[in-house]
């Protein structure tokens, strides 16, 4: 970790609004720790990481994720129940009252980037109301040396009060917490949530506005990591697909884990300095790299400890949605700088709960587009109230919650860079085999494993007829044989031992495809179109 036990300096917050304020500026990890525990907002698990409970919002809280409408954003932004608008005046007089709410209490600020990529870099001033939200950000975030600060300019700025609540009648709110993007002031204001993922999702929307509109840079919510011969690999997929733990691999470089964007120069790069990954159910054994990493510095949210401090994973009495965050180090094998080259796969992971689509299958270019703009993963029972059975679940770009622009803008922009780079797209089913949620069982993660180090060895080749079987609904190619993967488990059909309910159960699926994508045919070729299902179940 760098160190900031030099540093003196503090600074004032006064031109942000905030006056008479106690600056904590740039304290250590250690610090914020200690700090944390002393005021009682924090316990230290027996590993060492400091363990906080994000109080009301154990999650992201999409309906009140909003987008200042100006001059800026008016003719750009995908406007509707994702990018919700906000009045500019209204904008102006909430950032008002939460600085004023700051002002005269003990704040904890932090400068930092995001961007490895020196061409891409954009300075952030992170102004927090808690110290460990002010230490998430020290692991999420990239942390500049000791000579970096010298002269440090924010460009963007994100104030994080969470113990604010807002007024809806009077703030324009939906309800008293909110998540707002202002382009034109180029500040990320956040109140009445303490889930930490607000702050680096704020940043993550800004730069996937950003980096398309001004940049020619694709942003991507996925995770990468690099060969020994300098292959890049990338992965989509929304949580609970396995993004964070396929990438982590102790024979490849983690770049990244959750951000990244993909450059003219055929470069990919990371955003953050830090890993924030799910920890329901976690296991050394299963996921070696991630639990190692739970460490002094890092921070749990929503964990259940025993008497003796340890982490229960398995319990999830506050939340499915049990997180760490930890800097990039934390992890042995990573790429330094967080930049790779060449990208040469795609997997794109879904957690198929109706046990359908194929464990992996070879995607045509327009097959990938259509499949990265629907965003295809599914939810089972208990993880939602009122959800009993399997349902599809839709998420543009794999992240349409933080995607300013429309998703075909996204998808038009990775079909240039899969037909410039050659890069070959695949689509990974991590969900469940031999029937659906209930009756089938999870894929196990051995075989998926499998699956991903086949392609990225070469020895699932290129598409070859007789290597290859289509399927019959999705249309997908799906590999006869895997080495390390039975063959029978290849065929999603074949593990059910009922065609009849299979397909029954497929055309459900495509039909939830096809509806689904109504929504942006307009806005799509018709060769994009054709790479989805085409037939309805009658």
């Amino acid at each position: 970790m760098e160190n900031y036990s030099q540093i003196t300096k503090t600074i004032s917050l006064e031109k942000y609004g905030i006056k008479n304020a106690d600056v904590r500026y740039q304290l250590t990890p250690e610090e914020l720790h200690g700090i944390a525990i002393e005021k009682g907002q924090a316990v230290e698990a027996s590993s060492g990481a400091l363990a906080v409970n994000t109080g009301e919002f154990t999650g992201r809280s999409p309906k009140d994720r909003f987008i200042v409408k100006d001059d800026v954003t008016r003719d750009r932004v995908w406007w509707g129940d994702i990018n919700i608008p906000f009045e500019a005046d209204k904008f102006d007089a909430l950032y008002d009252k939460v600085t004023d709410y700051l002002s005269n209490k003990e704040v904890f600020v932090r400068d930092s980037y995001a961007c490895a990529d020196a061409d891409y870099k954009l300075n952030i001033r992170v102004i927090n109301e808690y110290p460990w939200s002010n230490q998430f950000a020290y692991n999420m975030f990239l942390r500049p040396t000791e000579e970096e600060l010298v002269g440090f300019d924010p460009e963007w700025t994100i104030v994080n009060a969470p113990g604010f609540m807002a007024n809806p009648e009077e703030d324009g709110t939906r309800q008293h917490n909110f998540a707002i993007l202002n382009f034109t002031r180029k500040i990320a204001l956040i109140g009445g949530t303490g889930y930490t993922g607000e702050i680096k999702k704020g940043i993550f929307s800004a730069l996937n506005f950003i980096l398309p509109v001004y940049k020619n840079t694709l942003p991507m919510h996925c995770s990468a990591n690099v060969g020994k011969d300098g292959d890049s690999a990338i992965f989509f997929g929304l949580s609970g697909t396995g993004k964070t733990t396929l990438s982590t691999d102790p024979s490849r470089s983690l770049i990244g884990d959750d951000e990244h964007g993909w450059t003219a120069e055929n470069t990919v790069f990371n955003f953050e300095g830090g890993c924030y990954a799910k920890v329901i159910n976690l296991s050394r054994e299963n996921e070696p790299e991630i639990y190692d990493a739970i460490k002094k510095g890092a921070i749990l949210e929503n964990v259940i400890l025993d008497a003796d401090k340890n982490v229960i994973f398995e319990d999830t009495s506050i939340t499915q949605n049990t997180r760490v965050s930890y800097p990039l180090n934390h992890i042995e094998n990573i790429q330094v700088p967080s930049i790779g080259k060449n990208p040469k796969n795609i997997f794109f992971l879904t957690a198929d709960a109706f046990g359908v689509l194929p464990p992996i299958s070879k995607l045509t270019p327009a097959q990938a587009a259509y499949h990265f703009i629907s965003g295809y993963t599914a939810k089972v029972a208990g993880t939602e109230a009122g959800v009993v059975e399997p349902q599809p679940s839709f998420s543009a770009c794999f992240g349409a919650p933080f995607m300013p622009l429309h998703p075909a803008k996204y998808a038009e922009m990775l079909s240039a860079k899969m037909t410039e780079s050659g890069v070959n797209v695949w689509l990974v089913n991590t969900g469940w085999t031999g029937g659906p949620y209930g009756v089938g069982t999870r894929m196990k993660l051995k075989y998926t494993r499998a699956m991903i180090n086949a392609v990225l060895n070469g020895d699932l080749g290129l598409y070859n007829y007789d290597d290859y079987h289509i399927h019959s609904v999705f249309g997908v190619a799906q590999p006869r044989s895997c080495p390390g993967v039975p063959t029978s488990v290849l065929s999603p059909r074949t593990t059910w031992n009922d065609d009849e309910k299979y397909y029954t159960t497929a055309f459900k699926l495509s039909n939830a495809f096809r509806e689904n994508f109504k929504k942006f045919e307009a806005h799509c070729s018709e060769e994009i179109r054709r790479g989805g299902p085409q037939r309805y179940a009658f």
